[in-house]
């Protein structure tokens, strides 16, 4: 990027920027645009990065849930505050 490019988009961002800055700015753009570009001469075939990020949904029967309650009294007791058999918590709006 040359210095215009980079005023002009500090002009578009409505930023006011020091010749000093302008020139970090540009040693920056520097370095993120090379990385970008060396992330783009990656070549990933379509298909093997298709097949390798599809997700499955694996679902399985609950055979031995637990009983309604069993663990109730339990984790009331963990709370810093309770009414009857539920959490008390300040009112949220």
């Amino acid at each position: 990027m040359d210095k215009e490019e980079i005023l002009h988009l500090a002009e578009l961002a409505r930023l006011n920027i020091t010749d000093d800055e302008l020139e970090a700015y540009k040693k920056d753009f520097e370095g993120i645009l090379g990385y970008i570009s060396s992330i783009q001469e990656v070549d990933v075939p379509l298909q093997e990065h298709y097949e390798t990020s599809v997700n499955q949904n694996i679902l399985r029967e609950d055979e031995h849930p637990c009983e309604a309650g069993r663990f109730t009294e339990d984790i009331l007791h963990e709370a810093p505050d309770r009414e009857g058999d539920y959490f008390k918590v300040k009112k949220v709006l």
